[in-house]
């Protein structure tokens, strides 16, 4: 669809997904009943020094409570790639950041009640370069949006029609100009920023796991067909996805090996880590990194494997579920959103309980 430098959609309702034909609340005209989020941005129309303000509402059309885990929405802030951004026809890249989490536990969740709305503001500029001249299109991303009938018991997947909202800004940068990725330039090796002594210590002993589990991953990779501990965590054997994590772990082990690495310990939330994806080779690490053992289940090493997965210069790996239990369960149902999961990378790596090497 070619978009009109003043035509947009105005919060047109995005559907996640269809539940029983009971509801007793009226969900918006020609939407089928259930869960679903609308975008409205303050102006469909914006120069190159606005900021770009939308509204983010969420509505539950069914007759029963729904769940949402509060990361994969905006009401408590963007912390996680929930939109789909396109320019001219061309997506444009997350810049916000993306954290490994503990498993969800009930307090991460937002109860939505029948007939009830939650609304958001947010600033997409700053997740989302947007200084070029062009007609951009609005949408929540994909499958960002998991629903759940109580705490943990997840009953359906987002599924979103082709709905979006559009806008026009006329930026600082013409028409058709291609911004390029900031990748920092240097010598390879570690440098931390904000850490203590023992903190540096710390650092340096994880990298070493990190680079010895992505070594290994790499090795089992290249040795025969994989057996177990590929299929407990990226599912049924495909040569396409197979060949997809020896890139991934390759790049991994480049990385830590020849690039410009830096470790920022100044996080103080209760995460392990996060990165900017778009912002190569930097991660911060947060509380729950400091109590986690070096090697084994959720470790300092295997962290540091998961968050140099995201770079979109690296492996551009997702966080579609957190913890064992979920990437497991991950890899037997959807091996290939398995293969894009920043914890099913750092599970394999860390091959804890041990599995076979061949």
């Amino acid at each position: 669809m070619n978009w009109k430098r003043k035509s947009a959609s105005t919060g047109a309702a995005l559907l996640l997904a269809w539940l029983p034909a009971a509801a007793q609340t009226t969900p918006p005209a020609g939407v089928t009943a259930g869960v679903t989020v609308e975008i409205s941005p303050d102006r469909q129309s914006l120069g190159p020094s606005d900021d770009v303000l939308v509204t983010v509402k969420l509505s539950n059309h069914s007759a029963t409570m729904q769940y949402l885990l509060s990361w994969q929405t905006p009401l408590a802030g963007v912390q996680a790639p929930l939109f789909e951004v396109t320019r001219d026809g061309q997506k444009l890249a997350y810049l916000g950041i993306q954290a490994k989490r503990r498993a969800a536990a009930a307090g991460d969740y937002i109860a939505l009640a029948p007939g009830a709305s939650r609304s958001a503001r947010v600033e997409l500029s700053t997740l989302y370069d947007m200084s070029v001249t062009g007609a951009y299109s609005l949408r929540y991303r994909q499958d960002s949006l998991q629903l759940f009938s109580a705490p943990g018991v997840m009953h359906a997947v987002a599924t979103l029609p082709d709905y979006a909202s559009a806008i026009w800004i006329d930026g600082r940068l013409p028409r058709g100009t291609l911004p390029g990725l900031a990748v920092p330039a240097g010598p390879a090796g570690l440098s931390t920023n904000q850490c203590s002594n023992a903190q540096q210590a710390s650092i340096a002993s994880a990298v070493q796991a990190a680079q010895a589990m992505t070594s290994d991953g790499d090795a089992y990779m290249g040795n025969k067909a994989p057996g177990p501990r590929y299929a407990s965590w990226f599912g049924a054997f495909d040569g396409a996805r197979a060949s997809a994590i020896v890139d991934h772990f390759r790049a991994i082990g480049a990385a830590f090996a020849g690039k410009p690495v830096t470790v920022d310990c100044g996080c103080g939330e209760s995460w392990y880590a996060y990165v900017y994806p778009s912002q190569p080779y930097k991660i911060y690490v947060c509380n729950a990194f400091w109590s986690a053992p070096m090697t084994g289940t959720d470790s300092k090493g295997g962290t540091l494997v998961h968050e140099m997965s995201h770079f979109t210069v690296v492996a551009g790996t997702k966080d579609w579920v957190y913890g064992q239990s979920a990437a497991a369960n991950l890899a037997l149902s959807d091996p290939a959103r398995a293969v894009d999961n920043a914890d099913s990378h750092e599970y394999f790596g860390e091959n804890t309980p041990h599995q076979d090497i061949r």
